[in-house]
């Protein structure tokens, strides 16, 4: 069963059914006229350490799609900086379509939660900060084998 999409501007800690998951609330100072500043602390703000920080941009083909995998025990968090995208989040048990839409808020990737990414404006730009480096062995990249191990 799939929930309807929910905006993330909108969208409340209670409204996150998938497992694995959460909102992060930044910490954020309106400065106008000189902008905003957002604020994100490992450890604090963000429930582990920051290892990797990577970032996803100049996502031009409307037919894109990221993701689509899950990490036996690597936690992250996903920011919509710029722009917009649809998260599509899977436990195994429960779907969850979030449109990203703040860069005040952020989506936890936690462990063993399928996620894909589409419907990219054409100014979107993505921030994860990863709780460890890059492991490949920590990818699970296909549907089924993500659904076996959930099985064991």
């Amino acid at each position: 069963m799939t929930k309807e999409r929910l905006s993330l501007k909108e969208t409340q800690e209670k409204d996150i059914i998938v497992r694995n998951s959460g909102i992060i609330e930044f910490q954020f100072v309106e400065d106008p006229p000189d902008g905003n500043l957002a604020i994100a602390q490992g450890e604090k703000d963000i429930p582990f350490p920051i290892k990797r920080t990577y970032w996803i941009n100049k996502l031009n083909r409307p037919e894109a799609v990221r993701g689509k995998h899950a990490h036996i025990e690597l936690e992250q968090v996903i920011v919509c900086l710029n722009g917009s995208f649809t998260l599509h989040l899977d436990d195994g048990a429960k779907k969850q379509d979030i449109i990203m839409d703040s860069p005040y808020r952020g989506v936890i990737l936690g462990k063993m939660l399928w996620h894909k990414m589409t419907d990219f404006s054409k100014d979107c730009v993505i921030l994860v900060l990863a709780g460890d480096v890059y492991k490949e062995a920590d990818y699970i990249r296909n549907y089924e084998d993500f659904l076996a191990r959930l099985a064991q």
